[in-house]
């Protein structure tokens, strides 16, 4: 009998058979809601035994949608497919965010959906500018610069300040959101995410300007150099349950930052973003997103990034990495922003970043193609006709 090793532990007999009692009580729930001549779209590896619980009471059509996965193999994928292998007879059909995550076992009956976003929501709809600086002032991410129509969120931004603690965003000063050029992240803390090199990079780059290793041929690229700042912005670790790595990551985070020199430190905002409200905690990355020059995904692994297409959306040039599984599929490199070769390499990040501040026609044309990419593949109605395009070859 093949071992299997999952997160370090061979999963026993006991193991799997939990895993089918488990799926056959949500199977007996599932029987009653399915018909003949029905098409089930299982979700993921946790209930992928239904398909063969169901087909066995109904003549079904079963679809498996993958929405995880890995662009290179290893022992741990190894051996989950191996504890997933018995399973995969069972359906017809199997849907996958990126080629590279599909399985030989799947090669023959399954494609790529990619996910799309919603325009209509608070994160992704369109914001006129007296919206965004609302936004922005009112979960103190910006200084009102008069008097505001509505009132102060309840829960508002907190900034790292240089002490070490974390206070209201713009207490210490203005993070500069309606005036400065601004190069964002906004991801779950998460060290796949790549914030410490970005970090390292964008602090390396303002050193650059402060000392005058470059030439001041162009006074405007100079001082955007000069007056550039960077945001790294996350939810609120502390309202993430199923997270529990967040709080160590911001923790590293934080003492990278502390480790700078003042100077530096004052052109980094580490931003932790309130979940207390979901609408206004979509409503301040909607926002901190249209107000940024730049915005970064500078992960290490990512699969199908869907701040990477809220980005483009908004005709926000993109700076990503082709290391990333998915975001070498959202970005064209030098079309829709730019992709670096290994989001480790600080140089490199260095390079690019100043590259792309430097060509303000560049970004302009980046922005317009990267919304015209968004609106022909990444949308929730382009998501929706491939899965009609499916069902409608499963009918006939």
């Amino acid at each position: 009998m093949t071992k299997i090793i999952l997160n370090g532990r061979e999963v026993d007999g006991d193991a799997r058979a939990c895993y089918e009692a488990t799926n056959a009580a949500n199977g007996a729930f599932m029987l009653e809601r399915v018909k003949a001549g029905d098409i089930v779209v299982v979700h993921d590896p946790q209930p992928m035994p239904l398909a063969g619980q169901l087909k066995r009471e109904r003549s079904i059509t079963t679809i498996w949608r993958c929405h995880i996965g890995l662009d290179s193999d290893n022992a741990a994928t190894e051996s989950a497919w191996k504890f997933l292998e018995p399973y995969v007879a069972d359906y017809d059909h199997a849907v996958f965010s990126a080629p590279e995550y599909i399985p030989e076992m799947f090669r023959d009956r399954a494609r790529v959906i990619y996910p799309g976003i919603n325009p209509l929501t608070p994160k992704n709809r369109f914001l006129h500018l007296r919206v965004i600086i609302g936004v922005l002032a009112n979960s103190a991410l910006a200084v009102a610069p008069g008097p505001l129509l509505t009132d102060p969120y309840p829960a508002l931004a907190q900034r790292l300040q240089r002490n070490g603690a974390f206070a209201t965003a713009n207490a210490w000063e203005d993070i500069g959101l309606l005036s400065r050029p601004i190069v964002t992240q906004v991801s779950r803390w998460d060290r796949l995410k790549g914030f410490e090199p970005l970090l390292r990079a964008f602090a390396e780059l303002k050193r650059s300007a402060f000392e005058g290793e470059r030439a001041k041929t162009n006074r405007f690229v100079w001082k955007r150099r000069q007056l550039v700042r960077l945001v790294l912005a996350g939810p609120d670790p502390a309202s993430i349950e199923d997270d529990p790595e967040g709080k160590a990551v911001l923790e590293e985070l934080k003492s990278a930052y502390l480790a700078l020199e003042p100077r530096v430190q004052d052109d980094i905002a580490i931003v932790t973003l309130p979940m207390a409200s979901l609408e206004q905690n979509a409503l301040m990355v909607n926002a901190l997103q249209r107000a940024s020059t730049i915005v970064v995904q500078n992960s290490i692994r990512e699969g199908f990034g869907l701040t990477v297409t809220e980005a483009m959306w908004k005709r926000v040039p993109i700076l990503s990495n082709s290391q990333a599984c998915g975001p070498r599929h959202q970005i064209r490199d030098r079309f829709d922003g730019r992709l670096a070769l290994d989001p480790m390499d600080e140089a490199e990040l260095v390079q690019l970043l100043d590259d792309m501040l430097s060509d303000h026609e560049a970004r302009d044309r980046w922005g317009r193609n990267a919304q015209r990419h968004v609106h022909q593949r990444f949308l929730i109605f382009r998501q929706l006709f491939s899965w009609l395009e499916l069902w409608d070859e499963i009918a006939r």
